[in-house]
């Protein structure tokens, strides 16, 4: 009797051993599987986007947010697409190497459409128009940019303006890392001039009572975005996005929410 009822007793423990093995073993399993679909649904849906955050209306800190007119843009290219936009930050002259290697899948950063920077990524459609323009003190001797000449010129590394500085004959250019620290500069005295896009320009010299921008512009040019020379599918995919948000006015709206035509 003893015998039999521990037989009864090892067959229970062992039924109830391999009862709970196999669940446990299929719960992980089904977890395991999940959490690797779930991965692999997210990595689908995120869309990043390499910028510099130093280039107001178009990309600044509000607190730790990065907004702008290329952020709503690039958050509504996301939406068109069902993908969730992440935001890398970082130098402006990184963008286009960031770009290249896969680091981000596109860029968005005031970028002006130039035959340099096309030899090594692919422009989207553009999505809107500015210019450079020069930054000088009141009362300076500058007045147009035919001036420039021989003067001490800031500009912000790797941007147009940067690329047109050295055009300028016997200009000494000094090259900075933010827009504004070359407009700190012109304050400063340290430098003569700054060239610089339009936009961000009323915004650093919104506070600077010693500033003025010139009236003639520097240069006219258009703003699109960077695709990796082999991502052709993204390219066509983004430019899709921005047709829609053209046609339905959205773009319109975005830009008309940080700039004021009639300024």
């Amino acid at each position: 009797m003893k015998k039999r009822m521990l037989s009864i007793l090892l067959a229970a423990v062992c039924v109830f051993a391999l009862a709970a093995c196999g669940g446990d073993g299929g719960s992980s399993d089904d977890a395991k599987g999940d959490g690797k679909d779930d991965a692999k649904k997210e990595e689908r849906q995120v869309l990043v986007m390499a910028t510099n955050a130093e280039f107001p209306p178009y990309e600044y800190y509000e607190g730790k947010e990065v907004v702008g007119i290329d952020v709503d843009i690039c958050k509504a290219i996301a939406d068109e697409l069902g993908m969730e936009l992440e935001i890398e930050d970082m130098a402006f002259d990184s963008i286009v190497a960031a770009v290249s290697s896969g680091k981000a899948d596109f860029g968005a950063a005031g970028m002006t459409v130039d035959p340099d920077r096309a030899e090594q990524v692919n422009f989207t459609d553009t999505y809107a128009h500015s210019s450079q323009v020069v930054i000088v003190k009141k009362g300076s001797d500058i007045a147009t940019p035919d001036d420039l000449e021989g003067k001490g010129i800031g500009v912000q590394l790797g941007t147009t303006g940067d690329s047109f500085a050295d055009d300028i004959e016997g200009a000494t250019v000094e090259r900075y890392n933010k827009g504004f620290e070359a407009v700190q500069a012109l304050s400063q005295d340290k430098i003569d001039a700054v060239i610089i896009d339009r936009e961000p320009a009323k915004e650093f010299i919104k506070e600077a009572e010693d500033l003025v921008i010139l009236d003639e512009s520097y240069t006219e040019e258009d703003y699109a975005m960077i695709v990796a020379k082999d991502n052709d599918e993204l390219l066509e995919k983004i430019n899709g996005a921005l047709k829609n948000l053209k046609d339905s006015g959205k773009l319109d709206e975005i830009i008309g929410k940080y700039i004021n035509s009639e300024e």
